[in-house]
């Protein structure tokens, strides 16, 4: 479903793909979603969009499981009004993101994921966001020093990560060094022979989300 957001610098351009249930199970359309996500994508100045297909397959992942997944163009990306912000400007996008997914399912779990920029955005505004109670990071750029995780560090909440164990963007035993110093709980699943876009295993993202976040409660 295609949505037109409030942002603070405009329009964003998002979609919305609700749960997907599966024959035979109990759910039903007539049922909130499990869990109301915002997912975040990568840099907006590396070609990053709604449409990157690590974060199209992780949101279907997640609807697999019975949550309502919103996906959106930061500022200055497809049809979203503005430009590039430095992560300033976004951050302030994806919580009026979560803003959206709040009213229109109020009640319902809030849950923060985002993919490599997209990670550190959604992983600090929801940690500091007391709405969210879970936190999703897909190949977060932990390594560079422009991207600070300090709040992401110091959060409580329960933390899930997913990274290919040839990313050249954030080598493995740096998320490892990451990881080590994070709050429990927390759980990390490496994608054996995927590089930091997950290029030929875009789909092993969603498998992961399902099987981290299927039993999740």
């Amino acid at each position: 479903m295609r949505l037109t957001l409030d942002g603070p610098a405009g329009a964003l351009e998002a979609l919305l793909d609700e749960p997907v249930y599966p024959p035979g199970r109990p759910e039903s359309a007539d049922q909130p979603p499990r869990a109301a996500v915002v997912f975040a994508h990568p840099h907006p100045q590396q070609g990053g969009s709604m449409h990157t297909k690590a974060v199209f397959q992780g949101a279907k992942g997640l609807t697999r499981i019975g949550c309502a997944v919103l996906r959106f163009n930061f500022r200055g990306v497809g049809a979203s009004a503005g430009t590039f912000d430095e992560g300033d400007g976004e951050r302030a996008d994806y919580l009026a993101a979560l803003d959206a997914m709040t009213r229109r399912y109020p009640g319902v779990p809030l849950w923060a994921a985002g993919f490599s920029f997209g990670a550190w955005i959604a992983l600090e505004a929801g940690a500091l966001d007391p709405r969210v109670s879970v936190l999703i990071g897909v190949a977060p750029p932990v390594s560079r020093a422009t991207y600070s995780f300090e709040h992401t560090l110091a959060s409580t909440k329960p933390k899930f990560l997913i990274q290919g164990d040839l990313d050249e963007v954030c080598p493995v035993k740096d998320l490892w060094a990451f990881y080590a110093k994070l709050e429990d709980p927390k759980e990390l699943v490496l994608i054996d022979g995927a590089n930091h876009l997950f290029e030929g295993k875009t789909r092993d993202v969603g498998e992961a989300l399902e099987g981290l976040l299927g039993d999740f409660e």
